[in-house]
């Protein structure tokens, strides 16, 4: 039997995450006291065969119950029940903005910021997520993105490393995006902007990609660039860092950085990796025209 603890930040998508895993034939139960745990996985497994996939949602809505999660979990492993952690984490700026715009207050904040309510439950969740068989950082992942993250761990029995890895482009006159890890400048490249019938394409568009990528710079940088990461994604995974974000810039964000953030997404193993692509600047320029 498959067993399943989901836990992890509020508002990081614990309750979407069970009604991906509900989808896929879990039985699931949210919000269960840690101290009822031995006897619910002992319930599951007396099933002989009738349930074969367990998710249990716990968090820190359980109050001073919660301390006696660890407790609970010895309990479990000396009676030989196997079980998995899934944490669910976002960046505190990212946790903000979804409370704000759902209006709803943090659980351990009633009566003051939701910030003090965060940096409370990170100390809390501390030694769980070290812990924890998989971790998933849902800052800039889209729903339809982590449901397929939930499928490739539970479905497909992927071999899932914990960690999440963004490639965007971005435009230096806009600013450098403030959530970078690792920041590379292609302005050194030939600009398809002074090409007037490229002006007004994109990175996206073939003649443009074609055009950034004939250049012989162009092509070592993209194979010493994809050599770097190679080498280094191993190294963050081994570290314990769960979210990078690789950021491309060129002047306006539209041509060679996209071109080049396409490239390294293409180059990058997915099946290892959650591996996501954005733009971030790509539309700007046509908008200060309007």
């Amino acid at each position: 039997m498959r067993f399943v603890i989901v836990t992890g930040m509020s508002g990081a998508g614990k309750t979407s995450v069970l009604k991906f895993l509900e989808d896929i034939n879990f039985f699931c139960v949210d919000n269960i006291p840690p101290a009822l745990l031995p006897k619910f996985a002992e319930l599951c497994y007396e099933q002989k065969g009738e349930i074969e996939r367990v998710a249990m949602g716990i968090d820190i809505r359980g109050g001073k119950l919660f301390n006696d999660l660890f407790q609970e979990l010895s309990s479990l492993e000396e009676k030989g029940y196997q079980y998995e952690i899934l944490f669910l984490d976002a960046s505190d700026d990212v946790l903000i903005k979804r409370y704000k715009e759902t209006r709803r207050s943090h659980p351990l904040s009633r009566n003051g910021s939701i910030q003090e309510g965060i940096r409370k439950e990170r100390e809390m969740l501390r030694d769980v997520k070290t812990k924890s068989t998989y971790i998933i950082d849902t800052s800039q992942i889209l729903t339809r993105q982590l449901k397929e993250q939930i499928n490739s761990i539970f479905v497909d029995n992927k071999n899932y490393e914990n960690l999440v890895i963004t490639i965007q482009s971005f435009g230096f006159k806009y600013g450098i995006p403030t959530d970078s890890d690792l920041v590379f400048d292609v302005r050194f490249l030939p600009n398809p902007f002074y090409i007037q019938e490229l002006k007004e394409l994109t990175g996206n568009d073939e003649p443009v990609s074609s055009y950034v990528m004939r250049f012989e710079e162009s092509k070592i940088f993209r194979k010493k660039l994809v050599d770097m990461m190679e080498f280094l994604i191993p190294l963050y995974i081994k570290e314990g860092k769960n979210n990078l974000v690789i950021s491309i810039g060129c002047t306006g964000g539209k041509h060679r950085s996209v071109t080049l953030a396409n490239a390294l997404y293409a180059a990058l193993d997915k099946e290892k990796h959650t591996v996501l692509l954005k733009h971030h600047d790509i539309e700007k320029d046509a908008k200060n025209k309007k």
